[in-house]
């Protein structure tokens, strides 16, 4: 057995872009899961993992040779609103390690104790966020949308107090790294030029290698394009982030902070889950605009290094972000089309998707069913209240591929409910249900009879209408 082999890149830049602490030990650590699949992708000795060894690493008891733990300071706008200084209030990167084929990893402790941007938080993790933010990562994998992923889950041995004590918890997150629109804001606020393009190097290198170094334009570019092709695998999944604040934008592409995050049930456009989202910000059909918004926000703190003569760079910044719309556009056909059954598709196509799901919206029809039905080929219209709707629909249609269908429909999201079940469970000790969920959702496309139960949508009484950050 061996520990992981440490190479930090973030660790050797500049130290204003973190703090080096060790995370604060727990009193009576346990391993909950252990992903083993992704461990072998990083590179990682699973049974090393497991360990007592391991197990110490993984809730911050004991740091292995080679890991330099730090949090990373960044800023953001949250809800729209400018705070200057955020941070990892409550976890600390262990290190990064390179994978077999040369990909690297950030390994992130959530959980793992206060630190200098906790702002009076305990810096800790209850049970519930660090088995909803596993579940939901990981089928998020799953579905072929790009996320930070979930390593491990431990249990703390302690409690920690939110509205009540709760039992605590660590989540290892792993990502191919942690950097946030809010962490070029952060810099591009104190107008440290220097440190905006250390950061701009650094990012290229981790997630856009074939942008030239140093280009700030390009980069735009890459993750303009990046994100949205992400926001719209997330609409093609009735998914809804619930805090798209710029420090949860990722650079790279990927979803990043599951906290007041949800799978809708019954389809509407205006849907809202998280309990603080009280003007609707980051509704599903929000979700492109405010994308938007956070590039803009990206595109500003870069404008010092697009050119030297700031009204060159605002023209250029603008020109990238008007693209924002065509490349959404095309992710969100690409996306839609597969969900009626065609690879590519037209201008009657698109009228055809909006029609269906208008419907969906006045007869209360569950997202996920409906597409999953028309793969099955039967089904769908008993998900209308008015069944006569979808007929009429179905009529237009005419039908699609079915392995396409197939392979862009799941069967099986992680429904609020069944997630909220999972939870209340492990809170009892009791992981079996947690351990269910995860393995169907690592195989979402298949028909498989032993998970039928976890496709139904849920009865009134089941449904969850608020879900809430993790904090």
């Amino acid at each position: 057995m061996s520990a992981p082999i440490f190479d930090n890149s973030y660790a050797r830049l500049p130290d204003r872009f973190y703090t080096k602490l060790a995370p604060k030990p727990v009193a009576a650590p346990a391993l909950i899961a252990l992903n083993t699949g992704l461990a072998k992708d990083m590179g990682l000795d699973a049974a090393w993992l497991q360990s007592d060894a391991g197990v110490a690493m993984l809730a911050g008891n004991k740091m292995p040779d080679g890991a330099e733990p730090l949090a990373q300071v960044y800023a953001g706008h949250q809800f729209g609103g400018w705070s200057p200084q955020l941070g990892d209030g409550r976890a600390n990167v262990l290190g990064e390690v390179v994978g077999p084929g040369g990909e690297r990893w950030d390994i992130q402790l959530k959980g793992s104790g206060p630190t200098p941007y906790s702002r009076n938080g305990d810096g800790r993790a209850g049970l519930g966020p660090v088995m909803r933010e596993y579940i939901i990562s990981e089928a998020m994998h799953a579905f072929d949308v790009p996320t930070t992923r979930a390593l491990a889950a431990v249990s703390s041995g302690e409690r920690v107090q939110r509205e009540t004590g709760v039992p605590g918890a660590i989540l290892t997150r792993a990502a191919r790294s942690h950097i946030r629109v809010g962490t070029f804001q952060y810099f591009a606020a104190r107008q440290d030029d220097e440190a905006v393009q250390i950061l701009l190097n650094h990012a290229i290198a981790r997630h856009y290698p074939e942008v030239a170094g140093g280009d700030a334009l390009g980069f735009l570019n890459a993750v303009i394009d990046a994100q949205a092709d992400l926001v719209a695998r997330w609409m093609g999944l009735g998914f809804i982030h619930g805090v798209m604040n710029t420090d949860n934008t990722h650079v790279g592409g990927l979803t990043i902070d599951y906290g007041p995050c949800a799978f809708m049930d019954a389809y509407h456009p205006a849907t809202v889950f998280s309990s603080i989202d009280h003007a609707g910000r980051y509704a599903y059909q929000g979700q492109p605009e405010v994308l938007v918004w956070n590039l803009a926000q990206l595109a500003t703190s870069l404008l010092p290094l697009i050119d030297a003569d700031r009204d060159t760079a605002v023209k250029a910044a603008q020109a990238a972000l008007a693209r924002f719309g065509d490349v959404y556009t095309a992710s969100w056909k690409r996306v839609f089309f597969a969900k009626i059954g065609f690879a590519v598709g037209t201008d009657a196509h698109v009228v055809l998707v909006q029609d269906l799901l208008t419907r969906m919206a006045d007869n209360q029809a569950d997202f996920t069913r409906v597409f999953r039905a028309m793969a099955r080929g039967q089904g769908a219209r008993e998900e209308f209240v008015d069944p006569t709707s979808f007929d009429e629909w179905e009529a237009k249609w005419g039908g699609g591929g079915a392995q396409i269908m197939r392979a862009a429909n799941p069967a099986i999201i992680p429904r609020n409910h069944r997630v909220e079940e999972a939870i209340a469970a492990g809170m009892q000790g009791d992981y079996a249900p947690f351990h269910r969920l995860n393995q169907a959702l690592a195989q979402p496309f298949e028909d498989d009879p032993q998970f039928a139960d976890l496709e139904a949508a849920p009865s009134a009484q089941q449904m969850v209408r608020q879900t809430f950050c993790g904090t």
